[in-house]
């Protein structure tokens, strides 16, 4: 994704990373400044194990920071809408041709995927393929071992 590209959020996940943000903003970024003034205190910087690992805290905060404010920027509230075709928010449950294992998937974006949790992004290739299709279609994508093939078996 580009820096400037609509993500697609379910309220829950912009309203957490709302949240996230004004923790790190608040209480974050204070705790991180009181350990750098604690650490420039124990005096040469140069070879001050403290100061470098409270640096080091201080960038990957504003790094954070700075990937919240340019995601809840371009954000789009998607909710999950009753269709028969797959969307965001949609529940579907597929099956691989050459098996009988059957998978439930929910489509999120791309900061609430969690695929020990059935949520997979409409970015993925799973999920990118399942865009659009229908209860009963047959589809398919490539993965790194090859194409895998799939039947929709429920949309919800």
């Amino acid at each position: 994704m580009t820096p400037t590209s609509e993500e697609l959020l379910s309220q829950e996940k912009f309203d957490e990373l709302t949240r996230e943000l004004d923790e790190l903003r608040t209480k974050r970024r204070k705790e991180v400044a009181e350990q750098l003034e604690y650490a420039r205190s124990l005096g040469d910087l140069s070879e001050n194990a403290e100061y470098q690992q409270a640096r080091e805290m201080q960038a990957a905060v504003e790094e954070r920071v700075q990937k919240l404010e340019n995601i809840l920027k371009n954000a789009k509230i998607v909710r999950g809408e009753r269709s028969d075709s797959v969307g965001m928010g949609s529940k579907v449950t597929v099956q691989k041709l050459d098996s009988d294992e059957k998978h439930l998937y929910t489509i999120v974006g791309a900061e609430e995927a969690n695929i020990l949790s059935g949520k997979i992004s409409y970015h993925s290739p799973l999920g990118f393929a399942l865009i659009g299709k229908k209860k009963g279609d047959d589809f398919s994508f490539h993965t790194p071992k090859g194409v895998a093939k799939y039947k929709i078996l429920k949309v919800e």
